[in-house]
């Protein structure tokens, strides 16, 4: 085989490692199996026309030709000749298909199933692809340029990804692309017969290139550096790294995703799924509670000149246990009703914040790595997400009525709660507005429902999202201007004006009660996250009030005290908020059709997944692959858990008690005996063990920390609490006597200890976290990289000396006229 047809079947392989990316995108590999038969047919096809010496046009022509053969065989419309020869239905056909690709890419969210217009769409992109890196690459002699339709194929999950496209495939790709290069490069050298030297030395003298080994290497960093460089400068993330671990007011786009210490951009958030096309599912709940209000997990209370914001939460952990609203000397409520509710959070919402039900009094599932803010009511952890969690709660609700809350007595000005949640930048014209709307008002809540009932239809109100996202005092005067925005705009404009009026108020955020149910179970999704305000009541709390039209939010709910005020002629419901149950359900216009296609899509799913043969065998050298496998992956499990038992169980021979003295004449004698130096090793391996389990469960390790420092850095990374905290603390003191004083820590119970710290951290780390410290313990693995790197040094080390050796002793120096 030539250079020129080996050149073509690397083009091919090539292109098909740059669509490795589009594994994001599909549920399946039915994709992939359907491209390598393309792209294989097509390198054949260029093949044999290179063979047969076709010209340009005609080997360009015949791979057209394949491409179009091997689409009508794949995708038939049942007109074809044949089965094989395409007619003018068959393009007609294509045209539905390009049709339903675009209907398709609107209704699904990645990853999506095998969908027959998305499938063309995808095999026929990646045939043009290696059409176009085949003819650049073997006939233009321009490999380098072939990496801009490689490119290409790399743009389209960037562009549909919600998430951050993972970099392994990114990686498989660039390698691709570089072998093409190499390729290349080498056909080029071979051209030009045997390999010189550039020295005057015989030709086939073997020794490295230098510029070889320097295209290697930056092969090797350009790769590292474009897999790099996007995690490590915001601007050239497109993820939801960049857009939702930044605190502070402003409209971004994208979905919920994790933020240290719970800082995440509501505002931000809440805009960027609101205007996604797509609806994916977030959270399912079930809860006792017959008619349940919104879901909650987040709160906006701070409002500077750019607006509302939302500060990182602080508290205690929620193993200290969660306070009782009923035993609140503050609250006034005769009666509270308690329920239970367990929430299943899907992969789609991945956030440091759990979403419960307002007055939470247990949790079950909750407690390992999470805390509780009093002050804000959420939820938040500095150690995990809620992706793919699933927990259960006990919360209370009462049932006020507007009588009593109209009763509540206002708080005084010097009251903590209100300074700090009634500061607003000054704004005359929204100053005049509040004014004129609460005029005559006597109560707190006589003024609430003032500037509540204005933001109705009849005033011209109504709810678009295809407005401005901010919330500073200017945003809210053009948002009462207006009179056009979505729930942000509503909770924010409520809050602000309600702050005006000197009662405390903050923006919520959270899910609605959700439109769509599977049996006893709500299904919330993107299109159920909403903002309201959260108004202090003296006696009853933070009281809701949702301000956003009924109508336009998918899900929403009103209460008796705070009614749907386009609607005043209809009879109210029971209803409840973040204190009390009864809601009325008001939905948009498109929540049939809406929920019909979200029926749809699962019955569409369902239908494309198949039950295996309950009936096939397996041969039997594939069950002994199998165990072969899972022995081969149980190796770093088993070598974890004997280097654990051998710390466990590791003693020093018991003798009898010596004495030994130490240091010069006259100076304090200092005992040694076998029980110290035995506390001693004990303490020692001990601390290896715990420095090994904290890398297992990935909490850092610093080694120019003292014992006692690291002990207490892992009890506040790890949220540790109650006996695992007090162990760690133990242990640290243990390996600092040991390391430092004369006489090491004795009688301390080290492997219990051991124990219960790694309970504890089990407890709170991830799932994820907990399987890989079992299966693939990280300890084991980073001894065995180390290894691998001391072994590498030295082998090559030693692959040097002996080619320097043979160099020396090479018999070609004996040569005649041969420099010495």
């Amino acid at each position: 085989m030539n250079g020129r047809r080996r050149l073509g079947i690397v083009a091919a392989t090539a292109t098909l490692l740059a669509a490795a990316p589009l594994s994001a995108i599909f549920s399946s590999w039915t994709w992939l199996m359907q491209c390598v038969l393309v792209v294989a047919l097509i390198a054949g096809a260029a093949v044999l026309a290179r063979t047969l010496r076709f010209p340009t046009w005609a080997q360009a022509l015949s791979m057209i030709m394949v491409l179009l053969l091997v689409l009508t065989w794949m995708f038939p419309s049942g007109e074809e000749l044949l089965s094989l020869v395409p007619t003018p239905d068959t393009l007609e056909h294509f045209g539905r298909l390009f049709a339903e690709a675009g209907n398709d890419t609107r209704a699904y969210a990645v990853p999506v199933p095998d969908l027959e217009g998305l499938l063309f769409v995808t095999v026929l992109g990646i045939g043009a692809v290696a059409i176009a890196v085949d003819l650049i690459t073997v006939v233009l002699r321009r490999p380098a340029l072939a990496g801009l339709p490689m490119l290409a194929i790399y743009s389209v999950p960037v562009a549909v990804y919600v998430d951050s496209v993972p970099v392994l495939p990114f990686i498989v790709g660039a390698a691709g692309f570089l072998w093409l290069l190499v390729a290349d490069n080498v056909d080029r050298v071979r051209r030009f017969g045997r390999r010189f030297t550039g020295d005057g030395r015989d030709v086939d003298v073997w020794e490295p290139s230098p510029l070889a080994a320097a295209g290697r290497r930056l092969a090797v960093i350009g790769v590292a550096a474009a897999v790099l460089l996007p995690l490590a400068v915001p601007g050239l993330s497109n993820g939801l790294l960049s857009s939702l671990t930044q605190t502070g007011a402003g409209a971004g786009t994208g979905g919920f995703g994790p933020g240290g210490n719970g800082r995440v951009n509501l505002f931000a958030s809440l805009s960027g799924q609101l205007a996604q096309s797509s609806t994916t599912e977030m959270v399912r709940v079930t809860t006792t509670e017959p008619d349940p209000f919104y879901l909650r997990f987040g709160v906006a209370d701070v409002v500077t000149d750019q607006g509302f914001t939302n500060r990182s939460p602080s508290g205690k952990p929620v193993a200290k246990g969660l306070p009782d609203p009923r035993e609140d000397a503050d609250t006034d409520v005769p009666a509270y009703q308690r329920y239970r509710a367990t929430v299943e959070v899907t992969n789609s919402l991945n956030m440091p914040l759990a979403p419960v039900y307002s007055a939470v009094v247990d949790t079950d599932k909750l407690d390992g790595g999470w805390s509780y803010d009093q002050t804000m009511q959420v939820f938040f952890s500095n150690r995990t997400t809620t992706k793919g969690k699933k927990y259960s709660f006990d919360y209370v609700r009462a049932r006020p009525t507007p009588a009593a809350l109209r009763a509540a007595p206002s708080l005084g000005r010097d009251n903590p709660l209100r300074t700090e949640y009634t500061t607003v930048p000054r704004d005359d014209q929204v100053a005049r507005l509040v004014g004129k709307l609460i005029k005559g008002q006597r109560t707190d809540y006589d003024k609430i429902m003032a500037i509540y009932k204005n933001f109705s239809r009849e005033n011209g109100f109504v709810y678009s999202l295809q407005t401005q996202s901010g919330t500073s005092g200017s945003d809210i005067a053009a948002f009462l201007k207006n009179k056009i925005g979505f729930c942000q705009q509503y909770a924010a404009a409520m809050a602000w004006m309600v702050r005006e009026a000197g009662i405390p108020a903050r923006v919520a955020f959270g899910f609605t009660r959700g439109s769509s149910r599977d049996g006893d179970t709500y299904v919330l999704t993107n299109r159920n996250l909403h903002a309201w305000t959260e108004v202090y009541l003296k006696g009853f709390g933070w009281v809701p009030f949702d301000a956003t039209p009924a109508a336009g939010v998918q899900g929403s709910s009103r209460t008796d005290w705070a009614p749907d005020v386009d609607r005043p002629t209809a009879t109210a419901a029971p209803s409840s908020s973040a204190l009390a149950p009864g809601v009325n359900p008001s939905a948009g216009p498109e929540d049939v059709d809406r929920r019909g296609r979200s029926q749809l899509d699962r019955d569409l799913g369902a239908a494309g997944t198949t039950a295996p043969d309950a009936g096939s065998s397996m041969p039997l050298w594939s069950v002994a692959i199998g165990a072969l496998l899972v022995a081969l992956l149980l190796v770093p499990a088993t070598l974890r858990a004997l280097r654990r038992r051998r710390r466990h169980h590791a003693t020093i021979p018991r003798e009898p008690a010596v004495a030994a003295s130490t240091g010069p004449p006259g100076s304090p004698e200092v005992t040694v005996t076998t029980e110290t130096v035995r506390a001693r090793e004990d303490a020692h391996a001990a601390w290896d063990e715990l420095v090994d389990t904290m890398i297992d469960y990935r909490v850092p390790v610093d080694p120019t920390e003292t014992p006692r420092v690291t002990a207490g850095r892992l009890v506040r990374d790890a949220a540790l609490d109650g006996p695992p905290a007090d162990s760690a603390a133990l242990l640290g003191r243990a390996e600092e006597r040991a390391r430092y004083a004369r006489a090491p820590l004795q009688g301390g119970e080290l492997t219990d200890a051991l124990g219960h710290v790694r309970k504890g951290l089990a407890r709170t780390a991830r799932r994820r976290t907990r399987i890989a410290a079992v299966l693939l313990p990280p300890s084991v693995l980073l001894r065995w990289r180390m290894g691998m790197a001391d072994r590498s040094t030295r082998w090559i080390g030693a692959a040097g000396r002996g080619r320097d050796t043979m160099a020396r002793f090479s018999p070609r120096r004996l040569l005649p006229g041969r420099a010495r």
